[in-house]
């Protein structure tokens, strides 16, 4: 194996292996030795290894310059490159042997929460599993009546615009009849029962007349593309349609329209609306709209009976 030495003044030379005291090594350092330069005097030289050229090369010692340096430390300065690793070398050391913190544990955003609402249900002169929120008027009423309703349906909201409102001044507001709204989404009606989640959640923050109304006037707008929020929305402020949103996404109501659901089904309902009186221990069922003077003058017979 030949070297390539670097001299003052000379260019690369073959150097015999055999001239090397100890074995050339590949890390960055060096081997301090003796050569003779061109006057025949034995110098102290280094011998580095060049990454980028990828041979050995020769420099003239640090002993010429610094003649007052002790042999130990020179000795010591020449030998510990090879001794130790590279700083790359020490720093994957480092890496890999320094503790390991934790990883941070990702916390998946959290969907609001629904606000605490109550789904209790009471009961009124003999009829069961009345959601308050749903219902109007004195619990005390001699009338109790029930309404099947669905939202996309248009003789539910016939009925709504044109009967419900009237019986709701002249009988519920003066105490004669508690009026229980039904909520009954028929199959046939893609986007009815959503509108009920809706209806029935506003109705649980106090806001269930003003979205009954909207939703049935704006019937053949949201009928076609299923937006029943924005036609909520528009009746609500900002914070009131959140909690809305919030109720509606948790499903808390959805068993309180499924009850009311059950409950027409046992009547049963065949078609809505339905509306069912109850006085005096009887019941009148009547499916179908009614007009106001009608049903003024069948509430008037069912109020003052005794």
């Amino acid at each position: 194996m030949f070297l390539s030495s670097h001299l003052p003044g000379q260019h690369h030379l073959p150097l015999p292996a055999t001239n090397i005291f100890g074995s050339p090594t590949k890390r960055q350092g060096y081997l301090t030795i003796r050569w003779p330069d061109s006057r025949g005097r034995n110098r102290p030289f280094n011998l580095c290894y060049s990454e980028q050229d990828h041979h050995f090369l020769l420099e003239e010692s640090v002993t010429r310059r610094l003649p007052n340096v002790p042999a130990a430390l020179l000795t010591l300065a020449a030998l510990g490159p090879l001794l130790l690793a590279t700083p790359s070398a020490l720093r994957a050391q480092t890496a890999a042997t320094a503790p390991q913190k934790p990883a941070a544990k990702k916390t998946a955003a959290k969907a609001p929460e629904a606000p605490a609402i109550s789904t209790a249900t009471i009961s009124v002169r003999g009829v069961n599993d009345i959601d308050p929120t749903k219902a109007f008027g004195a619990k005390s009423a001699p009338v109790v009546m029930e309404i099947f309703s669905d939202f996309q349906c248009p003789a539910c909201k016939q009925l709504f615009l044109t009967t419900t409102q009237k019986v709701m001044d002249n009988y519920v507001n003066s105490g004669k009849v508690y009026l229980v709204h039904r909520d009954f989404p028929l199959p046939m009606h893609a986007y009815s029962r959503v509108a009920a989640s809706y209806s029935r959640a506003a109705a649980h923050i106090g806001k269930c007349e003003p979205v009954e109304m909207a939703l049935f006037q704006n019937q053949e707008k949201w009928e076609t593309n299923g937006d029943v929020k924005s036609i909520v929305a528009g009746v609500l402020s900002p914070a009131e349609m959140k909690r809305v949103e919030a109720i509606v996404e948790a499903k808390t109501l959805e068993p309180l329209i499924e009850k009311d659901k059950q409950i027409g089904q046992t009547l049963p309902v065949s078609q809505t609306p339905t509306t069912v009186f109850h006085a005096n221990g009887q019941t009148y069922p009547y499916a179908g709209t009614l007009q106001y003077d009608v049903l003024k003058s069948f509430l008037d017979q069912l109020v003052g009976q005794k």
